[in-house]
């Protein structure tokens, strides 16, 4: 767990959801995570987050998020909470209708919790551009995939007012930056994940600022 306190105000309780790119799967360190760096990047902005709970699952589709995570989250009692799933539909060749379904259920269920302002969804990265890429299909078809769950992603976090952080091109850049693919040539590296934080924090700043100001 990581804690990042700052000042008297108490941190955010933060759960993070998703998959291998959540629970950063090949890294060395749990501190390369987006989500453990996040924390890190938001210590100087009062509340700051505390992350009670990575449960992201290598290999978890939209489904198992459902089944596995939501069930889960309530107990943690979070203040706050990150989304990042989509590749594993596409990789086990879940239609997108029914991805559609999934991901609007696991958002209405995190509205049940949370205002919209307490909720991050974060695009899926483009696999395909890696070494070992095209072990999981067609790179062509697996990269359209992708678009297409991040598009879904994105308009359903649109008309429920929650932000949607898109990292999609900040992935594209394994294609010619080796450094920023991990050790098993396949994930993003923690040089990838502190690529995406420096898009992600700002976000996530403004979101939880936004109470902040209101009790100021």
């Amino acid at each position: 767990m990581t804690s990042a306190a700052s000042g008297s105000a108490s941190p955010l309780r933060y759960v993070a959801l998703g998959d291998s790119y959540t629970i950063g799967t090949a890294l060395p360190r749990e501190g390369d995570r987006w989500p453990d760096r996040v924390v890190v990047a938001l210590a100087g902005a009062p509340p700051g987050l505390e992350l009670v709970a990575n449960l992201g699952v290598n290999g978890f589709t939209s489904r198992d998020v459902i089944e596995v995570e939501l069930p889960r989250v309530e107990g943690l009692r979070p203040d706050f909470v990150s989304l990042l799933v989509g590749v594993n539909d596409v990789v086990q060749g879940v239609p997108p209708d029914t991805y559609r379904v999934n991901a609007a259920r696991i958002l209405d269920a995190l509205l049940d919790l949370l205002p919209p302002h307490r909720l991050v969804t974060v695009a899926t990265p483009d696999y395909t551009v890696t070494p070992q890429g095209a072990s999981y299909g067609d790179p062509i078809i697996q990269a359209a995939g992708i678009r297409i769950v991040n598009a879904i992603l994105r308009d359903l976090a649109t008309d429920r007012a929650i932000a949607f952080v898109d990292i999609h091109e900040l992935s594209l850049r394994a294609a010619d930056d080796r450094a920023l693919v991990a050790a098993d040539g396949l994930h993003p590296s923690g040089a990838q994940y502190a690529l995406w934080v420096e898009r992600i924090a700002p976000i996530v700043t403004r979101l939880i600022g936004r109470e902040a100001a209101r009790s100021g």
